[in-house]
This record gives structure tokens, C-alpha cells and sequence, in this order.
């Protein structure tokens, strides 16, 4: 009896002790898995930090407060009121006027061309665009806020320092003086910075912005999702509920899952091979980037798509079927209402995979150096990562933070279109 009970005891004490190990076994995976999450939020802390603080001063720009006098001798001498000849006129005598009776001191020939560069070179073309919207301004002196150059703009909003040697910096230590006089004047004003969401790209870091991008993405993803939608459903509808099942059905399947795998610029040489080069269509168009585009995007529509159907429970096909409703009326009046906000979750997931895509785009010419905004998706254009990526290969400092302001911008539009899709899956999505 003894004997029984020791024997008793010691398994107790073997489970008691298998159980502590498998105990500390699991608070150690929960510890390391709580580890991954806090690391993995840190990195990512980091580098939104990084880009953070870097882009928000794009925001703004700094300009400069002058009395302008538009001379209608340098403007008009005839007083015709042409437009064309008021565009033939040297503006640019008109913005450096004013710094000239503000620093009477500077004489010197390359002292005044430093002087003048205080000033952007976009200046000229600020007053034009004014003498253009209204000619009366002829002959009148107002206060206008000129945009400054973009190593003024560094300088203001404490990118450059002051203490590096006057060889290691941009703006030397003359221009510095100048500049402080300015803002002791109160004549230096830092203003919200419309020129970076309206403008198209440009060489000089103060007149480039988005707009042209912004624009090209636009177009792209509007011709994307033009297609990619109805072209996806549709396959997805015809493989899981009309298709026979057989070796066809599975090897395209197959195919499918294979293509969701396939690197990017892959499409992007097809896109070239065939769109381009093929079919004749114009490069650098937002139409061909969507063609691109939509071939990437259809695997992950038609995945997304076929799991949302395959969660629709029997029971709603078997009650249709019941009551006398043919195949057709059963798929698109009763399975394909309910799983729609899964296709369209897929949908929005695929657009925003599409939208940070840069390579696809760069083999089809959308890296091209495109000023003006598109009209349209057949107008050359650019998109949102391919101007990050040309304004990080630029070496102006000024370029870095726009830079870091449009990746701020595109994971904007990327955070709010998987924000919307996560608002659908909840707001229409079904338990079962």
C-alpha cells in the first residue's frame, strides 16, 4: 500500500514539474513574441521619426518681403497693354530692385549677383503672373512676399549651420550677414507652402511639388482600378462557381498563385514589350502605367476575391437554389452581395500595393523629368514613388526634405486607403 502511494506521489510530482517547464516555456514565447512586437514598433518608430523630421519644414517656405515698384518704363513703354510684350519684359530688374535700394552698399558686380540670389529664380515669373491677372498693378508699388532661393529657405529653417566653415556650407558668410539684416528688418517670412501640393516638378528645390505627380498617380490608379475590378471579380466569380474542376481549372489556378509571386518590374518589361512597343501606345502615359498596374494588381483581386466567395456559408447557395432561383440569380443576388466587402477590401489592398509601385513605372518612361500637370490619362506624367525616387537622387539639400514631405504624403494616401478598407470589411461584413 505503501509502495502504491509512493509510486502515486512521484507521478503527481513528474506532471507538477512537466507542467512548470511547459509554463515557463510559454511565458518565455509569450515574453519573446511581446519582444518582437515592441523591436518591430520601435523600427518602425524610427524610421517615421527619421522621415517625419526631416519633411514637415517643406510644408512651409520662406520668402521675402519687398516693396516692389512695377515700372511701367521696364514693363510697358510702349502702354499697349500686350500681353505678349509684357512677357517679353525683364522681370527679373523688376524683383532685384528692391534689394538693391534695401543694400545700397553693394556695388560690386559678383556682390550683386549674390545679392540677386537671395531671391529665387521664380521671382520674375511670381510678378509676371500678377501683371498677367491684372494689368492695372502698371505703375503701382505693393508689398509682395517673393519666394526665396532654396539655400536661403535651408538656411532660415536651420538645416545649414552657421558654425562650419564658410567652405563646407552653400551660403557664405556675406550672404548670412545680408540675410540676418532681413530678418531684423522683419522682412524674412516663413508661409504655408501651396507651390509644393499645385506645382509640378522642377530643377529649382523651392518651385517643385507634387501636384504633377499627385496628378499622374491619379489617372494611373483610376485606369488601374477601371479594369483590374471587373476583370478580377469576373475571374474570380467564373473559377469558383461556374468552372468545372478539372486539371485546367487547377493549373490556372496554380498560375494565379504563381503570378501574386512574380517580381514587379517583371510586368513593367511585358508592359514595355507589349504596350509600347507592340500596340504603339504613347510613353509616360498614366493609360499604360494603369495597363502595367493592372496585370500586378489582378493575382491579388482574384485571390482576395475567390476567398471572399469561398466564405460565403452553403447554406446561402443550398436556401437559393431551394426556392426555385437558377445558378446565375443565386451567385449575383445572394453570394456575391455578401462577399463583396471582402472583394473590395482586396480591391483597395491591391490599389494601394499599386500606388507605392516604382519599378513597373520606370521601364515603361515614367521617370521622365515632366513639368506640366496632366490633363489627362494619355498626357505624360509622372507618379508619386518615381518622384521620391528623382528627388533622392538630386543632390540640392533643399531636395531631401521634399523628399522626406512626399513620402509623408504617400503614406498618408496609403494609410487612409487601408484605413478605408478595414472600415468596409467591418461595416458590411457578415458572422456567420
Amino acid at each position: 500500500m505503501t509502495d502504491q502511494k509512493d509510486r502515486h506521489k512521484r507521478t503527481i510530482d513528474i506532471v507538477n514539474a512537466s507542467l512548470k517547464r511547459r509554463y515557463a516555456r510559454e511565458r518565455r514565447f509569450k515574453a519573446m513574441g511581446l519582444g518582437a512586437v515592441i523591436l518591430g514598433l520601435l523600427f518602425v518608430s524610427a524610421l517615421f521619426f527619421d522621415i517625419f523630421s526631416k519633411g514637415y519644414t517643406a510644408f512651409v517656405q520662406t520668402h521675402i518681403e519687398l516693396e516692389v515698384y512695377f515700372d511701367p518704363a521696364v514693363i510697358d513703354p510702349d502702354g499697349k497693354r500686350d500681353l505678349e510684350e509684357i512677357s517679353r519684359a525683364d522681370f527679373r530688374k523688376i524683383a532685384r530692385a528692391p534689394l538693391v535700394k534695401l543694400f545700397p552698399e553693394v556695388t560690386g558686380r559678383r556682390d550683386k549677383l549674390a545679392l540677386y540670389s537671395i531671391l529665387s529664380s521664380g521671382a520674375p515669373y511670381q510678378l509676371l503672373n500678377m501683371v498677367k491677372d491684372d494689368v492695372a498693378v502698371i505703375g503701382q508699388t505693393l508689398t509682395i512676399d517673393l519666394i526665396a532661393d532654396d539655400d536661403v529657405d535651408m538656411l532660415v529653417k536651420g538645416h545649414i549651420d552657421r558654425h562650419l566653415p564658410a567652405a563646407d556650407r552653400r551660403v557664405n558668410d556675406t550672404m548670412i550677414d545680408w540675410i540676418d539684416r532681413l530678418e531684423q528688418l522683419g522682412l524674412v517670412k516663413k508661409k504655408f507652402n501651396t507651390r509644393f501640393f499645385t506645382n509640378g516638378d522642377s530643377r529649382e528645390p523651392e518651385l517643385a511639388g507634387i501636384g504633377g505627380a499627385a496628378a499622374g498617380s491619379f489617372y494611373t490608379l483610376l485606369v488601374t482600378l477601371a479594369l483590374s475590378f471587373p476583370i478580377g471579380v469576373g475571374a474570380a466569380l467564373y473559377l469558383e462557381e461556374f468552372a468545372p474542376k478539372n486539371r485546367w481549372t487547377d493549373l490556372i489556378e496554380v498560375n494565379i498563385n504563381n503570378l501574386a509571386a512574380v517580381p514587379s518590374i517583371v510586368f513593367g518589361l511585358l508592359g514595355l514589350a507589349m504596350f509600347i512597343n507592340l500596340f504603339g501606345l504613347p510613353r509616360s502615359a498614366p493609360l499604360v502605367g494603369g495597363l502595367v498596374l493592372t496585370l500586378m494588381t489582378l493575382p491579388t483581386i482574384i485571390i482576395a476575391s475567390r476567398a471572399a466567395l469561398k466564405s460565403v456559408p452553403p447554406s446561402i447557395r443550398e436556401a437559393a437554389l431551394g426556392v426555385g432561383a437558377s445558378k446565375m440569380q443565386t451567385v449575383f443576388h445572394h453570394v456575391l452581395p455578401l462577399a463583396m466587402p471582402g472583394m473590395l477590401t482586396g480591391t483597395i489592398i491591391g490599389m494601394a500595393q499599386a500606388l507605392g509601385e516604382t519599378a513597373p513605372l520606370l521601364m515603361i518612361g515614367m521617370v521622365a523629368f515632366i513639368v506640366d500637370i496632366p490633363g489627362g490619362p494619355l498626357d505624360p506624367s509622372t507618379v508619386l514613388p518615381v518622384q521620391v525616387y528623382l528627388w533622392a537622387d538630386s543632390p540640392e539639400r533643399a531636395f531631401v526634405e521634399r523628399t522626406s514631405a512626399a513620402i509623408i504624403m504617400l503614406l498618408l494616401f496609403l494609410i487612409a486607403m487601408n484605413t478605408f478598407a478595414v472600415i468596409m470589411r467591418r461595416r458590411f461584413e457578415r458572422r456567420w
